[in-house]
């Protein structure tokens, strides 16, 4: 019993593995059956995606295709537009070619015509110079027989015509060639004369020396004179100046030669009678004092316009001489203040025509030293300011500029000529100097009594403050051309004759009239 129910067991047991292994077979092949449809399906889905993914991309290609071509096909009308212009242009060039080659052509065929007619010309000419030279010739041995003169006289006759004649002819040339070449020569000195006032921004300022103190009242010249005169004595002995005591009311004139001195005596003078303590030995410590910053006074002076101009190197001897300037005048310039000009200008005017500069200034600064001792040394200052400049070591450019600025010698450079124009301008210019009435109508005289005293002179005329001449002439005694040497013949006697500042201008005018009536 009990092998029969292990034996059934087992069967039972073994039936079960059977339809357990049957069944999960069964549930296996299901899956694969699921898995295999699942797998279709998405191959399908795959194969629909692919096909949308390559009718998406052909899509996108043929735009891109299709614009590429847009493109292209705009670039290419573009390019074949301008490459049209372009052989429009190349068309129109060879059209201008093709008539320049033509005009040549012309041209050549014209001047070869002309050549040839030239050379026609030419021959005709010079026969007719044969047949000249061979009428001449005829003519000569006719008007010797005529005229019976040797042909030696006939000969100087012909010569004293022909220079005649040159003369006249080579006073029309000077003529035209002065005209021509100051009109040129005007525009360029005129442009540079005024940017060299333009740039040159300084005061003007003429300062004078005093020679008159005022007293504040007629008692003080009894103190000044003192017992017996001993006071105006030591004020003389120690100043070198001359005191006038007249009957000017309230004032006191000085004299001397020396403008250092004189300025010594005035501030001593005004520092006495401020100080109301006058006698002998008080006026020797006041002068003695005076005298210090005086000499103290002229070297800064001399240090400061050489600072203003920039200039270094000059010897302090020389410096001093050139502050000692400040107490000089000309023509009521202060002569410092001149110099400094002068320099400013030069510098001015070398610095447009590309020169240097430096030099310029230091010429126009010491163009008038020898001003500051004329008084004791003999000859012009032009030549005592160089033998000064030379002495103090200074270039020969320079010493050779401050001897030409008034021509005492000739000038060698364009440095010369330039201190000349900033001397002359800075003293010609209104206001800067000042003639005294009496002098001044002596010199209107004396240029109109220049002029008169010329053959066919009629009136003359000095006008704008004696800085012109107008001389009218006799138009049947002076031509046109001989009124260009009358002028230069003028000029250059005024020159000779009168000393004066700046430049005078002198203009001949010659008139012609025709007059006639018209009668009834």
């Amino acid at each position: 019993m009990n092998a029969y129910n292990i034996l059934f067991g087992i069967i039972g047991f073994m039936l079960g593995c059977v339809i357990a292994c049957w069944v999960k077979g069964r549930i296996i092949s299901q899956k694969l059956k699921s898995a295999e449809l699942e797998a279709s399906r998405l191959l399908e889905d795959a194969k629909r995606r692919s096909q949308t993914l390559i009718k998406e991309a052909k899509f996108e290609a043929k735009d891109r295709l299709f614009n590429m071509k847009s493109e292209f096909d705009a670039e290419t009308k573009e390019t074949q537009s301008e490459l049209k212009k372009k052989e429009r242009r190349l068309i129109q060039k060879e059209e201008s070619v093709d008539r320049k080659i033509e005009q040549l052509e012309r041209r050549d065929r014209e001047i070869f015509r002309k050549e040839k007619q030239l050379v026609k010309k030419v021959e005709h000419a010079e026969q007719s110079e044969t047949n000249y030279n061979k009428l001449i010739e005829e003519q000569k041995k006719q008007l010797e027989k005529i005229s019976g003169l040797a042909a030696g006289q006939a000969k100087e006759l012909l010569i004293r015509a022909m220079e005649n004649e040159a003369r006249h002819e080579a006073a029309r040339l000077i003529k035209i060639i002065e005209n021509e070449t100051k009109e040129q020569a005007d525009k360029k000195a005129k442009k540079i004369i005024a940017t060299a006032i333009q740039r040159y921004a300084g005061d003007f300022i003429a300062e004078r020396t005093v020679s008159v103190v005022q007293l504040p009242s007629d008692e003080m010249k009894g103190r000044i004179i003192g017992r017996e005169g001993r006071n105006i004595r030591a004020i003389e002995a120690a100043t070198g100046i001359d005191l006038i005591i007249d009957d000017t009311p309230e004032a006191v004139i000085l004299s001397g030669f020396n403008p250092v001195r004189r300025e010594v005596a005035r501030l001593s003078l005004l520092k006495l009678i401020s100080d109301g303590r006058i006698h002998p030995a008080r006026i020797e410590d006041v002068v003695k004092k005076i005298e210090q910053e005086i000499d103290l006074a002229i070297k800064e002076a001399g240090e400061q316009a050489a600072f203003d101009l920039g200039i270094h190197g000059i010897h302090n001897e020389l410096i001093k001489i050139v502050g000692r300037l400040k107490f000089r005048t000309s023509y009521s310039q202060n002569v410092l203040q001149h110099s400094v000009e002068v320099g400013f200008l030069c510098g001015i005017m070398a610095s447009e025509l590309g020169l240097n500069q430096k030099l310029a200034r230091r010429m126009g600064l010491l163009h008038d030293i020898g001003k500051a001792v004329d008084h004791e040394v003999e000859g012009p200052h032009a030549l005592i300011g160089s033998k000064l400049a030379k002495k103090f070591g200074e270039s020969t450019k320079v010493v050779d500029a401050i001897a030409a600025h008034h021509e005492d010698i000739p000038p060698g450079s364009v440095y010369d000529l330039l201190v000349q124009a900033a001397d002359g301008l800075s003293g010609a210019r209104p206001g800067a100097r000042k003639e005294l009435l009496e002098k001044y109508i002596k010199r209107l005289e004396d240029l109109e009594k220049i002029a008169n005293s010329f053959k066919g002179v009629s009136n003359t005329y000095a006008i704008q403050a004696g800085r012109e001449l107008r001389v009218i002439v006799e138009s049947e005694i002076i031509s046109d051309d001989e009124s260009v040497f009358l002028s230069k013949d003028i000029a250059k006697k005024i020159e000779e004759s009168l000393t004066f500042p700046g430049q005078i201008r002198v203009t001949v005018i010659r008139e012609t009239r025709a007059v006639e009536y018209a009668n009834k």
